[in-house]
């Protein structure tokens, strides 16, 4: 199956590359990036994370998409769904979720992304409902989240099974997104 690219205004969402290994590897090894996530990666765990991304996308049609930014860089991050592989309450269900390199945040181009992945998962995907989540302290992640129309409610905070107990990134804020609520945002 050949993969889905989505055009925005400033960015195309694409395949990965194997020019884009070595600045995915920097970007998952810097750890202003990665302070929310359990620890940095080396280069052999983020080339086997983006090799995995691009067999999801090549197998289900959907998966973490790698951005560029045509004439401004030919690899920012990611942007994309996935199905979680733990189990809480809100699971099974499909996340939207992005990773960006430092200096490309503050662009607005995780919501702009993140807008074209909404579209494709409500539109021609059929999903009915989106979620996301993230550390608790990580306000940058739940800006992107509030911008896309999610609804966040307190009672559906969580302690991330992953995550070891008494670790600061344990408690996990989850957002919810239905088709209606997308759609409505669409048209008005």
């Amino acid at each position: 199956m050949e993969v889905l690219t989505f055009t925005t205004e400033r960015l195309r969402l694409r395949g990965w590359r194997a020019s884009d290994l070595e600045p995915f590897a920097a970007l998952n090894a810097d750890p202003c990036v990665m302070r929310f996530f359990s620890e940095p990666l080396d280069r052999a765990r983020s080339d086997a994370f983006a090799h995995r991304a691009q067999q999801k996308l090549i197998e289900r049609g959907f998966g973490l998409w790698a951005v560029e930014a045509p004439g401004v860089t030919p690899f920012l991050g990611y942007v994309g769904l996935a199905q979680p592989v733990f189990s809480a309450h809100f699971t099974p269900c499909i996340e939207i979720g992005w990773r960006l390199a430092r200096r490309h945040w503050g662009h607005g181009y995780a919501t702009e992304a993140a807008m074209a992945v909404l579209d494709h998962a409500f539109g021609s995907l059929g999903l009915s409902e989106i979620v996301s989540f993230t550390a608790q302290d990580n306000h940058r992640s739940r800006r992107v989240m509030e911008r896309l129309g999610m609804r966040y409610r307190s009672s559906e905070d969580f302690d991330h099974p992953n995550i070891p107990t008494g670790r600061p990134l344990r408690r996990h804020v989850l957002y919810r997104l239905n088709r209606a609520q997308w759609t409505s945002s669409r048209t008005s």
